[in-house]
C-alpha cells in the first residue's frame, strides 16, 4: 500500500467549498482504498488530506481522471499552500480494507 498526508491551506473563507470539491471529485478513484478529509483543529482555512492506495502507481493514474482534473483545476483558485507532508507506507487501519491483487 501507499500514502499520502497533505497540509491544503486556503484562501479565508474557502475551506468549505474546497471539502465539496474534494467529495465530489474522490467518488470513485480506482484503486483508493481510504480518502479521509479533516478539518484542521486550530486553523480555520486548512484541510487534512490523508489517503490511501493500492499503490503509488494508482495514485499517479487518479491524476489523469476527468473529476480529479476539474478539481484541481477548480481548487487551484482557492489554494494558498499544498504541503506534501508525508508519502507513507500504511499497513493497518480500522475500516481499511485490503487491497485486491
Amino acid at each position: 500500500m501507499w500514502g499520502l498526508i497533505a497540509k491544503v491551506t486556503l484562501l479565508p473563507g474557502k475551506r468549505d467549498e474546497m471539502i465539496e470539491i474534494l467529495k465530489e471529485s474522490a467518488a470513485d478513484m480506482p484503486g483508493c482504498l481510504s480518502y479521509v478529509v479533516a478539518k484542521d483543529a486550530t486553523d480555520e482555512n486548512t484541510i487534512w488530506v490523508t489517503e490511501v492506495w493500492d499503490s503509488m502507481a494508482s495514485h499517479d493514474s487518479s491524476l489523469a481522471l476527468p473529476a480529479v482534473k476539474n478539481a484541481m483545476s477548480r481548487g487551484k483558485a482557492i489554494i494558498s499552500n499544498f504541503e506534501r507532508i508525508a508519502v507513507t507506507s500504511p499497513v493497518w487501519g480500522a475500516g481499511l480494507r485490503a487491497p485486491h491483487h
